[in-house]
């Protein structure tokens, strides 16, 4: 019998293409396995497209309450941007269809797994590296790495095979996407002189006008109900992205540094996402104390980097896990936010557990703080400092 491999299946051009190559020119048995992160799309049209380019069995994997719960939520808690900016949504997608591989390679007697990400790309890593610490026993194939071809070679390749794919030369994006945002890169953006055009955007075209507020309320760091009303956090991220999205905010445009080491223009759109990491870090301010906050804000470039670089299944991910997890005990609260055409702005928040006392902040009559105290306390606070200008001449 020819060797199995469960191949992870966009149904766009590469693992189209790759379904076809890897059965002609490798002569093994390609399983194509989809899975449903909350990119949306007719996944019997997936099917029908992934057995037409000649995959012996296509299964079809919800993943959306997995990545929601396990993944995003606490890349929430963690406030994860990777180089302050990217809020990780491809990074985050990846550990998840990897387990789903792994499972699916066992349920198949396959020896083997495979993706469609170039030699140049992140997603190699990620796929490459969670498929091993998971089961190291399986190999893992990248058709894409050995055939050689072009963007338009196989799009050419596509046409003269009978795949039926959507991408055409005259429309060569590359988009990944997922209820945490959605990734364009290719095509113009390759040059990062050029400015987006508009029809890379899908989720965050300008249409709305006027001002719209509404508010989250979070338990223990997660988002769990949007304006009072109770949603699963996939159903309330992208109820979010619905309503800040078409004030044409969550964009991100910028030059990352890929692990791989070149560097890379990429387009996100992400305003759901980006929406609710404003509230909750916003909500962190009220509810944490001031030491915990600062060293908080030291790991999370760290756990961003972490998932960014294919590590979700790593020592050191788990670790700082544990160390967020125990901070956002008292994270809870309600943020409102404020939309307008091109702004969505963190307008109030309030905690039944905040750290804010009004007594103590307040110029008003009402005010407790005891201002005698202070004289001695910046005193003491700065003696070092006076004691080595008196001695050694200070910064004078």
């Amino acid at each position: 019998m020819s060797k199995r491999v469960v191949l992870a299946y966009s149904g766009g051009l590469d693992t189209s293409v790759a379904v076809h190559w890897m059965g002609k020119e490798l002569g093994v048995e390609v399983i194509a396995l989809a899975a449903d992160v909350g990119q949306g799309g007719d996944f019997s049209a997936i099917e029908d497209r992934a057995r037409a380019a000649g995959a012996v069995e296509v299964e079809v994997v919800d993943a959306r309450a997995d990545l929601a719960a396990h993944y995003v939520a606490p890349a929430i808690r963690a406030n994860a941007r990777y180089e302050g900016r990217y809020p990780l949504v491809s990074a985050l997608s990846r550990p998840v269809i990897s387990a789903a591989l792994v499972d699916a390679a066992r349920r198949y007697g396959a020896d083997a797994v495979a993706h469609g990400c170039t030699g140049k790309g992140n997603d190699q890593v990620r796929f490459e590296v969670s498929v091993r610490a998971l089961a190291p026993e399986l190999e893992v194939l990248a058709p894409v790495r050995m055939w050689g071809l072009t963007r338009e070679d196989c799009i050419a390749y596509a046409a003269a095979h009978d795949i039926p794919v959507q991408v055409r030369s005259d429309s060569p994006y590359s988009i990944d996407e997922n209820l945490w945002g959605r990734a364009i890169e290719c095509g113009v953006l390759e040059d990062p002189w050029e400015s987006p055009p508009a029809d890379v955007f899908a989720l965050t075209a300008e249409t709305a006008t006027g001002e719209r507020s509404f508010s989250l309320t979070f338990d223990e760091g997660v988002p769990t109900a949007l304006d009072g009303r109770a949603l699963p956090l996939e159903q309330l991220v992208a109820e979010v992205g619905a309503i800040v999205g078409p004030y044409g905010w969550g964009r991100v445009d910028m030059v990352e540094n890929r692990r791989v080491g070149i560097k890379s223009r990429e387009v996100y759109e992400c305003p759901g996402a980006l929406a609710i990491l404003a509230a909750h870090e916003d909500l962190e301010g009220l509810t944490l104390e001031r030491d915990v906050a600062h060293e908080k804000a030291r790991l999370e470039p760290r756990w961003a980097e972490l998932v960014y670089d294919g590590l979700w299944f790593s020592p050191l991910r788990q670790a700082i896990d544990a160390f967020v997890e125990s901070t956002q005990r008292h994270v809870s609260g309600e943020v409102r936010l404020t939309c307008s055409p091109g702004r969505c702005d963190v307008a109030g928040r309030r905690s039944e557990v905040s750290l804010y006392d009004y007594e103590l902040a307040t110029y008003s009559a009402g005010d407790r703080f005891e201002h005698r105290h202070a004289e001695g306390f910046v005193r003491l606070w700065g003696e070092s400092l006076s004691t080595w200008a008196r001695r050694q001449g200070g910064a004078g």
